[in-house]
Formats: structure tokens, sequence, C-alpha cells
């Protein structure tokens, strides 16, 4: 188990939740990449809009790691309605304690097929 990465993804997660931008942006390499299956995005103007645009808070739950990438169990609930809750995932590439990829599957089963984990990789 790699602490480092998994601590700089927690740390992402928790900046993100409290709008803590600029955490977040340190927390990111210059040119990271963002998206999710709707389209993609990269470098720090991109990752501030897309967080200030952010309606949820994201509960993390089961943790995934191999090789540098994480993957995230994440429960998303909307800021505005409570009510509203849905599960994904999301693999994240960390390089040097600096996330250099996010990217949100729908599922955790595909965030799991694209990184080629496996239930071997789940950290305990």
């Amino acid at each position: 188990m790699s602490t480092s990465e998994i601590a700089t993804v927690l740390a992402w997660h928790d900046a993100l939740n409290t709008s803590d931008l600029d955490t977040l942006v340190s927390l990111s390499s210059d040119d990271i990449e963002i998206g999710d299956t709707s389209g993609a995005a990269q470098g720090h103007a991109a990752l501030r809009e897309w967080a200030q645009s952010a309606d949820v808070n994201i509960e993390v739950g089961q943790i995934y790691y191999h090789d540098g990438v994480v993957v995230v169990e994440e429960t998303l609930t909307s800021k505005t309605d409570p009510a509203d809750t849905r599960t994904a995932a999301s693999a994240f590439r960390v390089v040097h304690d600096h996330v250099t990829s996010a990217f949100r599957h729908d599922d955790l089963a595909a965030a799991l097929a694209a990184t080629e984990m496996s239930d071997e990789d789940l950290q305990v």
C-alpha cells in the first residue's frame, strides 16, 4: 500500500468538499486532467472551474491502489438536495504527491475495469 498516494487523494477530496480551491490546486499538478464520460479538461483553471461548479459532497468508500493509481468508491450527495444521492467511482493518478489526473466513472466496476484493478487491489 502506498500511504502517500492515498493520503493525497483523501486530502484532495477534503479540499473539494470544503471548497478549499487553493489546497485543491496545490495538491494537483499544473497539467492535471479532469474528466468523466462527458469529456475532459486540463490545467488548474479548468480544475477551479470544475470544482466551483461541483454541487455535491463526496463521501469516500472503498479504496483500491496499484502502481500510482488510486480508485475511490464515492457516494455523491447534492448540496442543495440532501435526498439526491448516487454512487460513482473516481480513478486518480498520483505522481510525487500531486494528482495528475482524476476521472469519474459511473460506478466502481467501470473504474476498476478502466484501471485494470481487481479485489486484490482493495486497501483494508
